[in-house]
C-alpha cells in the first residue's frame, strides 16, 4: 500500500443490525437508506458487537454512546467505570473505598447530613440502583446520621412509566435496612440536562433545595408516593419529564450539608453538579453555603470535586497515536454529540492533540427532536465534505445524532425520517470521499433505532444489544479477514491505521480487520 493514505470515519449514533427482519418498529430497515444500502451491498462489509463485555460493559448490558467512542477511539477494550463499581460493590468496598470513606467521614464530623443524588434505575447506562443501594448500606454502616435520596427518573434506558417501579425497589430497601429516606423525585429531562439549558436545571435543583414542587400527601405512606407519579402518568407526564416531587420535606439540601452524585455516567451530570458547587451559579436560585461534594467519577477534569472512581489513564489512542505521527486530523460533531467525538473519541481527555482541529454544529433548539428529526445531519455532512475537500486533514471523523436522539423519543414516524436524513448526509460524504480519495469507513456506537417497539407494542426509547455495521469503501481494493462473532468496536482504529499504513501502537488490542 501507498503512504500517507486517506481516511474518514463516521460514527452513527444509535443505528444498530436488527436480528430479525419481520420485526416491527425497525425504523432503519423501513427508512429509505440507499447510500447505506450500497455501502453494505458493493463493497467489504463486518458486523461488530458493540454491548456488553466486548466493549467493557457487563455481559449483555446495552451500549451506549460514550462507551461507543470509547472504544472507538481507543482501539482496544475500555473496561467501563461500572465494571470497576460492580467489582467494588460485589467486594463490600464502597466503604473502604477511599474518597466514599472521606464523603462519610465529612457528613458525620458535620451536621449528620448526607444527599445520594442520581438515575435511579437499572439502565445501567448512567448509574444502577444496587449502586445506590450499596451506597446506603455502607453509609449506615459508617455511621453517618442521616441520609436522603434524591430520585432521578429515567425513562430512556428504562420503560418511559416504570419509575413506579424502582420507587417500590428504593422503598423496600429503605424500610429493609431501616435507614435513609426518600426526599425528591425529578425527570431527568430537568436533573441531568446537558445541553445548557439551565432553566430545566433550576427546576430539579429548586426541587432539592427549597422543596420546589408537588408535596406528596402522606410521605411516610409508599402507596401515597407511588399514586402521586401515577397520577403524573394519567396526565401523560412519563419518568423523564416528571416535574419534581416533594416526599421528605426535611431532606432539602441545606448549609454545610454532604453531597454524593452516584451516576457514573459523567456528561449528563456535569451541570447539575456544577450548579451546587461551581460558581458563579448559571441562574439565580439560591445556593446552599458551605456544601462538601463527592463525585462517583470524574465528571470533568477541572472540577474541584473528589470522585470515588478516578478515571484509568488512555495513552496512544487514534486521535493521539495520529498526532504523534503527524499527521492531521479534523472530528465534526453537532451539540448534542460534540463531547463524544473529542472527549469520549479522545480516550476521556479534554485534551486537543497536536494538529487536531474541531468543528461543532449547533443542534436545532426544539424541546424534543422529534420535532426536527434530520437535527442538524445535513450541516453536519457539509462541514466534514467541506473539510475533506480542503485536502488539509488526511483523517476525518464525525458523528451522525439522529437515529439515536430521535430514537429516544420513541416516536417511530420520526425516527424514519431521522433515519433517511443521517443517510442523505452519509451520502454527501461517500462523494466527498470520492472525489478526493479518502477511504470512508462507516460504523455506530450502539443500537436504537433498529427497535422502537417493545413486545407489547408500545414505544421502546432505550439502546440495544444489536450488532452495528463498519462498511468499508476505499479508493484501491481491500481484503478483509474472515468476520468473526469477537469483532468489535475496538478493531475500528487498527483497521484505519492498517489502510493508512501507520503501525498501530501496542497498547491497541484490537485487531486490524484487513488482511492486505
Amino acid at each position: 500500500m501507498e503512504a500517507n493514505k486517506k481516511a474518514c470515519l463516521i460514527v452513527i449514533d444509535g443505528w444498530g443490525i436488527n436480528a430479525d427482519p419481520k420485526c416491527k418498529g425497525d425504523a432503519i430497515r423501513d427508512a429509505p437508506t440507499p447510500v447505506m444500502d450500497t455501502l453494505r451491498e458493493k463493497h467489504p462489509y463486518r458486523t461488530l458487537a458493540a454491548h456488553g463485555l466486548a466493549v467493557g460493559l457487563p455481559d449483555g448490558l446495552m451500549g451506549n454512546s460514550e462507551v461507543g467512542h470509547l472504544n472507538i477511539g481507543a482501539g482496544r477494550v475500555v473496561y467501563q467505570d461500572i465494571v470497576r463499581i460492580d467489582l467494588a460493590l460485589k467486594r463490600n468496598e464502597f466503604g473502604s473505598t477511599e474518597n466514599i470513606r472521606k464523603c462519610f467521614d465529612e457528613a458525620k464530623s458535620g451536621n449528620g447530613r448526607l444527599h445520594l443524588c442520581g438515575l435511579v434505575s437499572d439502565g445501567g447506562v448512567h448509574s444502577h440502583i444496587k449502586h445506590l443501594f450499596g451506597l446506603l448500606k455502607a453509609a449506615k454502616e459508617a455511621g453517618v446520621p442521616e441520609a436522603y435520596v434524591h430520585f432521578f427518573a429515567d425513562g430512556r434506558d428504562t420503560h418511559p412509566k416504570s419509575t413506579t417501579k424502582y420507587l417500590k425497589e428504593l422503598l423496600d430497601e429503605l424500610k429493609a435496612l431501616d435507614y435513609g429516606s426518600l426526599a425528591t423525585i425529578c425527570g431527568r429531562y430537568y436533573a441531568m440536562d446537558r445541553d445548557k439549558r439551565w432553566e430545566r436545571v433550576q427546576i430539579a435543583f429548586d426541587g432539592m433545595t427549597q422543596a420546589k414542587g408537588e408535596k406528596v400527601e402522606s410521605p411516610n405512606d409508599p402507596k401515597s408516593v407511588i399514586s402521586t407519579v401515577e397520577k403524573r402518568y394519567e396526565n401523560n407526564e412519563t419518568d423523564e419529564f416528571l416535574k419534581p416531587i416533594i416526599v421528605d420535606e426535611n431532606g432539602q439540601i441545606k448549609d454545610n450539608d454532604t453531597i454524593l452524585f452516584f451516576d457514573f455516567r459523567s456528561d449528563r451530570m456535569r451541570e447539575i453538579t456544577q450548579s451546587f458547587g461551581i460558581e458563579p451559579t448559571p441562574f439565580d436560585s439560591p445556593v446552599p453555603k458551605n456544601l462538601h461534594i463527592t463525585t462517583f467519577t470524574q465528571y470533568k477534569s477541572d472540577f474541584p470535586f473528589p470522585c470515588a472512581f478516578p478515571p484509568q489513564k488512555m495513552t496512544n489512542v487514534l486521535a493521539e497515536w495520529l498526532a504523534k505521527n503527524e499527521v492531521p486530523q479534523c472530528h465534526v460533531a453537532e451539540t448534542e454529540k460534540y463531547a463524544h467525538v473529542t472527549f469520549f473519541f479522545n480516550g476521556g481527555t479534554e485534551a486537543q492533540f497536536n494538529l487536531e482541529h474541531r468543528d461543532l454544529i449547533n443542534s436545532p433548539r426544539v424541546a424534543t427532536y422529534d420535532l426536527k428529526p434530520e437535527m442538524s445531519s445535513i450541516e453536519v455532512a457539509e462541514k466534514v465534505a467541506e473539510e475533506i475537500d480542503t485536502g488539509n486533514y488526511p483523517f476525518v471523523m464525525c458523528n451522525f445524532a439522529p437515529p439515536d436522539m430521535v430514537g429516544h423519543t420513541g416516536d417511530y414516524d420520526a425516527a424514519v425520517k431521522a433515519i433517511a436524513a443521517t443517510d442523505k448526509g452519509i451520502g454527501i460524504i461517500f462523494e466527498a470521499c470520492k472525489r478526493n480519495n479518502y477511504a470512508l469507513f462507516v460504523t455506530a456506537d450502539h443500537g436504537n433505532a433498529e427497535e422502537m417497539l417493545g413486545e407489547d407494542g408500545s414505544p421502546r426509547t432505550a439502546h440495544t444489544c444489536a450488532r452495528v455495521p463498519f462498511n468499508i469503501a476505499t479508493p484501491d481494493k481491500v481484503v478483509l479477514t474472515e468476520g468473526s462473532e469477537e469483532d468489535a468496536l475496538c478493531d475500528v482504529a487498527p483497521t484505519i491505521l492498517k489502510y493508512m499504513n501507520i503501525p498501530a501502537p501496542e497498547e491497541m488490542s484490537g485487531k486490524s480487520l484487513i488482511s492486505q
